[in-house]
């Protein structure tokens, strides 16, 4: 799986392999790109038969202190 990394300072992306160290660019470290946010919900009567399913942030998972 691909993780895609964002430069803070330059805008900059690259796309590396998961199990890769994480990739710097203008001296520092990158950070990885966010998800988008989830707008169709998972359920049997709005089945994603129509849009992209593509892998993004539900906002179920606990938020980092």
């Amino acid at each position: 799986m691909e993780t895609i990394f964002l430069c803070s300072t330059c805008g900059k992306k690259t796309s590396v392999n998961s199990s890769d160290p994480v990739p710097s660019c203008c001296g520092g470290e990158m950070t990885p790109q966010a998800l988008p946010v989830c707008t169709i919900p998972v359920s049997a009567e709005s089945a994603r038969t129509a849009g992209e399913d593509g892998p993004c942030f539900d906002g179920t998972t606990p938020k980092k202190p």
